[in-house]
């Protein structure tokens, strides 16, 4: 028989799937978000995580040395995708720092008015570990400082001289509209999370104007 001949291994029904290290850790981190996102990070076991996996437990557990881990991880990811889509919309609007302050705005409101909202999954899966060191708690804070750096820079660009102050009342506001929505609704108080924006926005602006000259 010749090699050509030879059956292939992928034809075999039977064969295990070989899958890369990127391609498991991916299927371990969407099942966590999928149980994480329809319960909490707290009430999934790694038994019931792995066996949603479909892969063998020595293998999430190379992947994951600890269940620590495994939701740091989770918040890692959640992070890097969300300040992706962050700086892929501040690209867009360069040039109009004033736009792109408020697209961040923008996104938060159309995060909590998705179907299935349940509040910030920082917040929410942070606040269930009183560690600080926990790696929940620092992948949250790592995702908290690089968010507050990206809305520093844009509002100082807006309002030079005052960027300290409207980033950290803008930032406020994200948060509060995430607590809001969580709890209350995207009726709520969070409805009004971006009009508010917009008009501390405009106020540092008027703030920063340089004063006219005396005629």
């Amino acid at each position: 028989m010749t090699a050509a001949a030879l059956p292939l291994a992928d034809a075999d029904p039977s064969a295990p799937v070989r899958r890369s290290r990127v391609e498991r850790e991916a299927i371990v981190l969407d099942t966590a978000e999928r149980l994480f996102a329809g319960r909490s990070s707290r009430s999934v076991g790694m038994d019931e995580l792995v066996r949603e996996t479909g892969l063998g437990k020595m293998t999430v557990y190379r992947l994951f040395k600890s269940k620590d881990d495994l939701v740091g991880a989770y918040l890692a990811r959640k992070a890097a995708t969300v300040l992706a889509g962050i700086d892929a919309e501040l690209v867009r609007l360069q040039g109009d720092p004033r736009a792109a302050l408020l697209s961040v705005v923008d996104a938060v409101e159309r995060d909590v008015t998705r179907a299935g909202f349940r509040g910030c999954p920082f917040t929410n899966v942070s606040s269930e570990y009183d560690d600080p060191e926990h790696p929940a708690r620092s992948a949250a804070a790592d995702y908290k400082f690089e968010l507050h750096a990206r809305l520093e820079r844009l509002a100082e660009q807006v309002a030079p001289g005052a960027g300290e102050d409207l980033a950290a009342q803008v930032h406020l506001i994200i948060d509060g509209m995430y607590l809001s929505g969580g709890l209350l609704g995207p009726d709520g108080p969070a409805a009004h999370g971006r009009a508010l924006a917009e008009r501390l926005v405009d106020l540092a602006v008027a703030g920063s104007a340089p004063a006219p000259r005396p005629a």
